[in-house]
């Protein structure tokens, strides 16, 4: 005779989430080694073309039957002229180039490979985009914006807020610079008013699955308005993270207007509060990041040179430009990034 189970309902859901969450990040696995393995078969290809040394002059009548006889063998592989001959410009343009470079786009999607071969020149450039695409889950059209935007550009331009070289060992310094942006983009939120700091914290904490997406791999959301006690007294962080590469917990500010010293000041405290409360025995110390409309590098400096907490300080935007494809954009972050094409 079978038993019947009952459960709460939050315990069920609880169950369910779990469950979808290892289903979600078990495709994202195999999906990554089916891509790695799709593009060491295009790697090899390309090879042998470039070595045989066969190019759209002469070698077309080759690589021509070449396709119609692998596609005899191998019907679903895409193996057109004009695709053996991307394989072989995909190995020449890689087959020097530095190991991280290698790793990366060994993982990507071939059409995300075809975007970075044909529109971007500098292989710094598609070490970025290639890695702000595998960490973010961006889809074709995302990173085909990114690249129009020319955001590596910008990307080189930041000056980085923060006084992590000078809290962290070298080693968590290097990728807290990784792992930390100097400006979020909130554009998912679709606010095209004024609104409270409370109200704003509330949007992000319904779009919380967009707002991790824009902050990068890694981050798990442990609550909002997370309340600390200590002698009698009730403190509020924001938004409390957790870092699982970092193996820290993230503080979040959210401020609405430009950036004051005495923010520094008030985090410092909540990363003090939670490394003694909170921080487990095998985690390393609290991190904090400020985020405001606007900020002054300098003051940023001057505020941060005597704390011995790693701060970062960033800036948010609201709104995405409307002449960077503003629709398109906003229609992407809404919609799930974690899934390849």
């Amino acid at each position: 005779m079978s038993k019947e189970i009952s459960l709460e309902k939050q315990e069920y859901e609880t169950i369910l989430k779990q469950a979808v969450e290892h289903i979600r990040s078990t495709r994202i696995q195999v999906a990554k080694k089916i891509n790695k393995a799709t593009q060491s078969i295009y790697w090899n290809l390309g090879k042998l073309i470039f070595e045989k040394q066969l190019n759209e002059g002469y070698g077309s009548a080759v690589v021509n039957q070449l396709s119609i006889d692998l596609k005899r063998e191998f019907p679903d592989m895409g193996l057109s002229p004009r695709n053996l001959w991307n394989m072989k410009l995909f190995y020449e343009r890689y087959h020097q180039a530095d190991p991280k470079l290698l790793q990366l786009v060994a993982v990507l999607p071939w059409g995300h490979n075809l975007l970075l071969i044909n529109k971007v020149q500098s292989l710094e450039a598609v070490i970025y985009y290639a890695n702000e695409a595998i960490t973010k889950g961006w889809s074709r059209d995302w990173l085909l914006n990114a690249i129009k935007m020319d955001s590596f550009s910008y990307y080189q331009s930041q000056i980085q807020s923060h006084n992590f070289n000078e809290t962290l060992s070298i080693i968590d310094a290097d990728y807290a610079n990784e792992v930390f942006k100097d400006r979020y983009n909130l554009g998912f939120l679709g606010i095209t008013e004024k609104v409270k700091e409370s109200e704003l914290e509330k949007r992000l904490v319904e779009k919380i699955k967009s707002f991790v997406l824009e902050l990068g791999k890694g981050f798990t959301f442990v609550g909002n308005q997370y309340r600390l006690e200590y002698n009698n007294k009730e403190y509020f962080v924001d938004m409390l993270f957790f870092h699982r590469g970092l193996r820290s917990l993230v503080a979040i500010e959210l401020k609405m207007g430009s950036f004051k010293a005495e923010y520094v000041g008030k985090m410092n405290a909540y990363l003090s509060l939670l490394d003694k409360l909170e921080k487990g025995a095998s985690e390393n110390n609290s991190i904090g990041i400020i985020l405001c409309a606007d900020k002054d590098h300098l003051d940023v400096e001057i505020a941060l040179q005597d704390i011995h907490k790693p701060i970062g300080v960033a800036e948010y935007q609201l709104l995405l430009p409307k002449d960077k494809l503003e629709d398109l954009l906003i229609k992407e972050i809404k919609e799930s990034t974690t899934n390849y094409e």
